[in-house]
């Protein structure tokens, strides 16, 4: 910083030699020097600002700034503050504007934090605590099990993004399972809990672990059954019967990203139902209202014949 904004020369040295690098000195009050700029240096990161911006919140900043407290210098007159410069850009940035673009990352947003608090700026430190929470509950990611029919509907009526629910229910099993079954069961769960964590946010997941089934998939989207993926079966073998589960995972995750048209509402995107069409099986001299026609009742026939293909039992069940 230059010469002007510190009260007096720096104390004479006994020799040139043992002359300090940095000075110490009060810094004059915002009222003539409140529209000149300042050169900061924070932690090595160099800075512009004006003494208006650093007094203008009841901060550290203002009391280091307004005469308060001494502020240290270095000879090329570069204010020092013995702080990471990272974030310092941020803080300069509410103090101007009250508001910050925040960074993306929790670890980012936790350091910005700390230096809000190590300056006083309250404001700040709100905005980063609120932002921390909503990440916070952003990255959990919480799976209801059901524990009765009426609890599955009102969580899949109630809910307005799609929903995926898998059965598991290994107690019910009344025959001897195949030598692959042990392995092919805990394979769906184990898929389960990846598109979880991958859709977490855009689709609920939930456990049943009381139906008839052993293995069995459900989708729905908008309050609807969209298409089941059952994964056992009955092997008939020479003296007794055999529970077969299989892990069709392709089709797992067919109908999962075909439940995600169901994100918006009221009906799919047409975009999208259009990316997952057959679009050389139709006439180009469809209209683009009659294609859009098309592509809703596509998808709707086609969840319709999954539907009835594969469950026939009421909702719940």
């Amino acid at each position: 910083m230059s010469g002007e904004s510190c009260l007096g020369p720096p104390a004479a040295s006994a020799s040139p030699a043992a002359a300090p690098k940095a000075k110490t000195c009060s810094f004059r009050g915002p009222g003539a020097l409140s529209h000149k700029y300042v050169r900061l240096n924070v932690g090595g990161a160099l800075y512009y600002t004006t003494v208006q911006v650093l007094t203008r919140q009841d901060t550290m900043l203002k009391a280091m700034f307004s005469g308060r407290m001494e502020v240290l210098t270095d000879k090329e007159g570069w204010i020092l503050i013995d702080r990471c410069g990272r974030h310092f850009g941020s803080i300069l940035s509410y103090l101007r504007d009250a508001s910050v673009v925040l960074p993306k990352s929790r670890q980012a947003i936790r350091e910005l934090m700390a230096e809000a608090k190590f300056y006083l700026i309250q404001g700040l430190v709100d905005i980063c605590q609120s932002a921390l929470q909503e990440k916070k509950e952003d990255a959990v990611c919480l799976i209801p099990v059901i524990t009765s029919p009426k609890e599955e509907e009102r969580l899949i009526q109630s809910c307005s993004k799609p929903v995926v629910k898998l059965l598991y229910n290994r107690s019910n099993n009344k025959y001897s399972y195949t030598s692959t079954s042990d392995d092919n069961l805990l394979k769906n769960i184990e898929l389960f809990d990846k598109l979880s964590l991958s859709y977490n946010g855009r689709i609920l997941f939930i456990k049943d672990v009381i139906g008839d089934e052993i293995c069995c998939w459900s989708f729905y989207g908008q309050g609807r059954k969209l298409a089941e993926v059952c994964c056992t079966s009955i092997v008939y073998a020479t003296e007794k019967k055999q529970t077969k589960v299989e892990f069709p995972e392709a089709r797992i995750y067919e109908e999962t990203l075909n439940a995600l048209l169901y994100e918006m509402l009221p009906v799919p995107d047409n975009s999208l139902l259009e990316a997952t069409s057959r679009r050389a099986h139709w006439g180009s001299s469809h209209s683009e209202d009659e294609e859009g026609l098309e592509l809703r009742e596509r998808v709707r026939r086609i969840h319709v014949k999954r539907y009835s293909t594969y469950d026939d039992r009421p909702l719940g069940h």
